[in-house]
Formats: structure tokens, C-alpha cells, sequence
């Protein structure tokens, strides 16, 4: 068994990256910040908050991710953010231009989960114990 979660990072990827920044940081209340290029490659990158040591948290650092040839998804990989109460942040999705695809519902003893649609058209999760 790892010593840490094993995923590392994620992307999700976006066509208009201020319409993804303005939903995301409405939806969860975070301020995404801006990332270099690593690659100096043209793409544009804003991370959610993460810690400096990844391997100390629980959960995976992440970016909004603007690059050519790769594009929003609504099918495949689901990023779940942890929130307290999921029914909180899924309340804020519609108004910021989101849709609530399954609304807050019981995975029993793993607690809650709501899964949403961003402006992006990707299909992204809420997961609570609350």
C-alpha cells in the first residue's frame, strides 16, 4: 500500500477558462490561482488550492486547463471535491451557469455524493460526509 492517495494531480479541461474560473470559484467558494506553463506551450493553467507537500493531505492537487487539441468531456473520469455538505456547494451550481445532473443522495456508510455539470460541460462530483 502507497503512503499517499495515489492520484497525483488532475486536469479538467475547459474552452472558456475565465467563464470555468468565475463558476468553479463561485460553486466551491476557492480562489483558483494562476499557474506557469511548464512546457511553455500555450497553455493556460489555474490551480485549485493545494498544499505545497501533496503527500501530506489527503486528496490530489488539480488545474483548469486550456490547452489546443484537448477539450471538455462528459463522459469518462469524475473529479470529486470534498466538501462538508455537499448540498451546500450543489445549491450554488445552477446560478453560476452549472446543472445539477443527480442531486445530493446517500453512497451509505462513504456518506454523499451530488454530481454536477460546470459551464464547461463537464460532469464533475461533490462528495460529503455531512
Amino acid at each position: 500500500m502507497p503512503e499517499y492517495n495515489v492520484v497525483g494531480w488532475f486536469e479538467i479541461y475547459v474552452d472558456n477558462m475565465e467563464r470555468a474560473v468565475a463558476f468553479y470559484q463561485t460553486v466551491l467558494e476557492y480562489k483558483l490561482e494562476s499557474m506557469s506553463d511548464p512546457a511553455e506551450s500555450g497553455m493556460q493553467m489555474m490551480s485549485f488550492p493545494m498544499d505545497e507537500d501533496p503527500m501530506q493531505k489527503y486528496g490530489a492537487p488539480g488545474a483548469l486547463v486550456k490547452m489546443d487539441g484537448f477539450g471538455p468531456s462528459s463522459g469518462g473520469t469524475i473529479v470529486y471535491f470534498a466538501v462538508k455538505d455537499c448540498a451546500v456547494e450543489e445549491s450554488r451550481v445552477a446560478g453560476a451557469g452549472g446543472q445539477v445532473i443527480r442531486p445530493k443522495q446517500s453512497i451509505g456508510e462513504f456518506g454523499f455524493i451530488s454530481l454536477c455539470k460546470d459551464t464547461e460541460g463537464n460532469i464533475f462530483g461533490l462528495h460529503s460526509q455531512e
